[in-house]
Parts: structure tokens; sequence; C-alpha cells
């Protein structure tokens, strides 16, 4: 079991439980908001199927099976070092970005009635920084977990998903917000805070 071959797998999994209670933390605390708009088509149901397995079930497969043993290599000294400190601050942006969006928060293309536009936080400076936590989240895994399939599994699953829901999204809010959001877009940066 690699769970307790590699030490630096417990600390992914703290790092996964953490992140799964902060998701399941908004989930519970939107469910019963009332939605004006869903954009889940069959191409949305299939990233998240996508991402589903790479963030979740490849992981929980390599940490519990030699399923994947295969794909095993041994990495530098440093390289779990640098994704548990890439791990911290993602796992603080994960949370920031469902605080500061509150009820307005969805986990597919959906926007709840009473919608606002947050421009607050860590929206001030760039308009996802949700995505940017996944992505760092994802370099964490790869830095974590000493395996070719496992490691790379969530930021190969999420890539596609932010390549194609990304414009779709943002498309969504100029229908919503209009000149509002096309302004917002022009002040911020999609992944990476503007500065100035």
């Amino acid at each position: 079991m690699n769970l307790v071959n590699h030490p630096w797998n417990i600390v992914f999994v703290a790092g996964f439980v953490v992140y799964m209670a902060i998701r399941q933390v908004y989930m519970a605390r939107t469910k019963d908001t009332e939605k004006s708009v869903s954009r889940i088509d069959g191409i949305e149901k299939i990233l998240l199927v996508v991402v589903f397995a790479g963030s979740l079930l490849v992981p929980v497969l390599y940490l519990l099976t030699q399923l994947f043993a295969f794909a095993d290599y041994v990495q530098p000294a440093y390289a779990p070092w640098c994704g548990a400190a890439v791990m911290v601050p993602a796992l603080w942006l994960f949370w920031r970005s469902h605080a500061d969006l509150g009820l307005n928060w969805s986990m597919s293309l959906e926007m709840r009635r009473e919608h606002e536009l947050i421009r607050t936080g860590v929206y001030r400076r760039m308009r996802h920084p949700m995505y940017a936590a996944i992505f760092m989240f994802g370099v964490a895994q790869a830095l974590l977990l000493p395996n070719w399939v496992a490691g790379l599994s969530a930021l190969v699953s999420f890539a596609p998903m932010y390549i194609v829901r990304t414009p779709r999204e943002e498309r969504l809010m100029i229908e919503a917000f209009g000149e509002e959001y096309e302004a917002y877009m022009r002040e911020t940066w999609r992944v990476f805070p503007k500065l100035g």
C-alpha cells in the first residue's frame, strides 16, 4: 500500500481531506439556493467526470492499490518539500475563493437567483482564483506523489476543463452582467493576479 510506503503520501492525503472538506462545506451551503441559469450540457458533464477521475479516483487507487506501481519513480529529496510548500497556499486560495463567492458559488455553469458579481477579496485582482488554486493543488500533487500517473492526473484532467469551461463561463457572466463584467475583465487576469 503506497500510503504507508511513502510518508509524503500522508501529507498529500491530509491536504486532500482539507480540499474536499472545503468543497463539501460550500456545496452544503449553496444546495438550497435557487438557480436562475444552468448551462450544464454533455460537454460539461464529460469534463466533470474527467476531473473527478483525475483528481479523486486515480490518486485514491494509487494510494490504496498497486495498480499504478509501474509508473513509480524516485523523486529528488526536495520535491515533496516543494509540494507541501505549494499545497498550503493552494488550500488557502481554494478556501478564500469559496468564502468570497459565498452563495454565488456553483460547481458548474450555473447562476443563482440574485447572483452578484464579486469583485472583492481574491477576486479583486484575478477572475478565476479558484481555478488557480486547483492548478496549484495539482502541482502539489505532482510533487508529493512519486508516480507519473497519479502525480500528474489532477493537472492533466483539469487542464481541458479550464480550457473549455473558462470562455463559456465568461460568456455567461457577460450575458448576466454586460459591460460591468467586460470592465472587470479589463481590470483583471484569469488565474494570475493583475498588479497595479
